[in-house]
């Protein structure tokens, strides 16, 4: 029977180049021996130049959301006053985790279309000279939005909250500066712009935020972040880490590394214009507009996206992600993030030019686009 050849258009996990996935297939080592003594700093330090910052990176085993519960458990304590930013499914995750370890709640919501607005977060802070922590998502992937994370770091003026920030599905794809923009947590994994398997999370800390640590009463043991220095000062980690994505990660450094980071950005930024540019060719409508539209992912309004994605999937082999929250079931979301190029882009606007029955339409929007 003839079978497609998947195609995965999603936000996350993204397709992994072959030269990184025959890294997971290396012969098992010591993580206490010299082999990954010799490489995990070296790997960690290379995370630098992503996030923007000189400060140590440390490497969780887990999911990204076990990277954000990293930033909480050691931050917030109980009746700690905090700032949530909720304007998608992971700006609700910070507020369920920060509720979770008994903070004093502060929620902003925003439309969940629409990047934050820096503006409303200066005055509410202005109102709230107590908070002591804002959390925030770069880019919501739920939504496709791209939040100006910049921009709210300068509206905090001189609070003192700390901005901690979740750069899950972003960093690697759009510019993170972590220490030009003053923040003060970046967290991020590995299964998205970083082209590789799922399994690790990344944290970064702000000196200023550093100083938070030892007075956080929180109870935490896996995610104690003192534990993950101490072990790192080893070049090693506390707990048994995911040891072959290390060298994932390391090969898949080496591909960004040669195509140049300012050269990735603006394959991420291509690709989210041909979508786009695709997509109204289409008359399909968007759900979120030009100036907040995410460079890694681009959400289609849709009815019954749900059942549309299952076509796509069965008919051609293409796999869409579906709506989240409030937006389940009305858009779909196609992925343009890490191993992906504007040809990728191409044969998924294709496979919705075949189901409308307008072939050429989008793909021909795309490539005036592309050669533009």
């Amino acid at each position: 029977m003839y079978r497609f050849k998947p195609v995965l258009r999603i936000p996350g996990p993204v397709p992994v180049p072959s030269e990184v996935s025959m890294q997971m297939a290396r012969p098992m080592i010591n993580h206490r021996g010299a082999i990954f003594r010799e490489h995990f700093p070296a790997v960690l330090k290379r995370l630098g130049a992503l996030f923007g910052t000189e400060n140590p990176i440390y490497m969780m085993t887990g999911s990204g959301t076990s990277g954000m519960e990293v930033a909480v458990s050691n931050l917030v304590s109980p009746e700690t006053p905090v700032l949530c930013l909720v304007g998608g499914f992971f700006g609700q995750r910070w507020a369920d985790l920060c509720t979770a370890y008994g903070a004093k709640m502060h929620v902003l919501n925003f439309p969940w279309d629409q990047g934050v607005d820096p503006q409303q977060v200066a005055d509410y802070l202005g109102r709230h000279p107590e908070i002591e922590c804002i959390f925030m998502v770069q880019n919501e992937s739920s939504t496709a939005v791209l939040n100006d994370v910049e921009s709210v770091s300068k509206a905090r003026g001189d609070h003192r909250a700390l901005l901690v920030v979740d750069a899950v599905s972003s960093l690697g794809g759009a510019p993170c500066k972590m220490d030009q923009w003053g923040l003060d947590v970046v967290v991020s994994a590995s299964q998205k712009c970083l082209m590789t398997p799922p399994g690790t999370a990344f944290v970064t800390f702000s000196p200023r935020a550093r100083e938070h640590l030892d007075s956080c009463t929180s109870s935490r043991y896996y995610f104690d972040l003192r534990r993950y220095e101490a072990f790192l000062d080893k070049s090693e980690t506390p707990f048994t880490p995911n040891i072959n994505n290390v060298f994932a990660l390391e090969e898949a450094l080496n591909m960004i590394e040669a195509e140049g980071l300012e050269n990735v950005y603006a394959r991420h930024l291509l690709m989210r214009n041909m979508v786009r540019a695709g997509a109204r060719a289409l008359g399909l409508e968007l759900l979120v507009r030009d100036e907040d539209a995410s460079p890694t992912v681009t959400a289609v309004k849709y009815p019954h996206a749900d059942s549309f994605r299952t076509r796509i999937r069965e008919q051609y082999g293409v796999e869409f992600a579906g709506g989240q929250g409030i937006h389940a079931n009305n858009i779909f979301r196609i992925g343009h993030m890490g191993y992906a190029t504007p040809l990728d882009v191409l044969t998924a606007l294709a496979v919705l030019e075949m189901d409308m029955k307008k072939y050429g339409q989008a793909t021909k929007a795309a490539q005036l686009v592309m050669h533009a």
